[in-house]
């Protein structure tokens, strides 16, 4: 297993669709990954399509942070 990729425009359609169920997936994966000892990377496309890293999270409680962050636009 590697470092999971989560990609956030697509958590903002989910968000905007408020797709709670798919939302709550991409994060057990995320957790999944955590606990396995490899990083969960954030990553935006750019409009080029070009993908832009800009965080990482290793801890859970780093990605409980994001997750809270995630459902509070819901």
């Amino acid at each position: 297993m590697e470092e999971y990729i989560i990609q956030v425009n697509k958590i903002e359609e989910l968000q905007a669709t408020n797709d709670v169920h798919a939302l709550n997936a991409i994060f057990q994966r995320a957790k999944e990954t955590i606990v396995s000892g490899l990083e969960v990377v954030l990553e935006r496309l750019q409009p080029n399509g070009q993908p832009f890293q800009f965080d990482k999270f290793t801890t859970l409680d780093d990605l409980k942070t994001y997750k809270k962050q995630v459902f509070k636009y819901l």
